[in-house]
């Protein structure tokens, strides 16, 4: 297996050309956060579920959303949910990346719809 010295960068360049990246062990499991050593590197479809979420209220601003994201590869990373309230994040719902700028946020499409054309 090929080390990649410098994975975070790896998983950049890929975010700045709108491509969600993470790793695949040689066995198989996805993993994120990239890390040296941890095998080859695959894209993801950006498609998966809320598994937990939580409304912050800052003092001086608005409210916004954090979840962790259950990814259909099998990986788990923490973003924001867009483009509804935060309270109206819930648990299971089913969202796809898109990206502001070089952050992936997700944005909630219903079951079976499918933004990014593949089967």
């Amino acid at each position: 297996m090929e080390l990649d010295p410098a994975p975070s960068a790896t998983w950049l360049a890929h975010a700045r050309e709108g491509r969600l990246a993470y790793q695949v062990a040689p066995d198989g499991t996805a993993v994120f956060r990239p890390r040296v050593g941890a095998g080859a590197w695959a894209i993801s479809t950006g498609r998966g579920r809320v598994h937990a979420t939580c409304t912050v209220r800052p003092r001086d601003g608005e409210p916004y959303d954090v979840s962790l994201v259950d990814l259909d590869e099998g990986f788990r990373m923490m973003s924001r949910v867009v483009g509804v309230a935060p309270e109206a994040v819930r648990i299971g719902a089913r969202v796809q990346v898109e990206w502001e700028g070089d952050v992936p946020v997700f944005r909630p499409v219903a079951d079976g719809d499918d933004p990014a054309g593949a089967s």
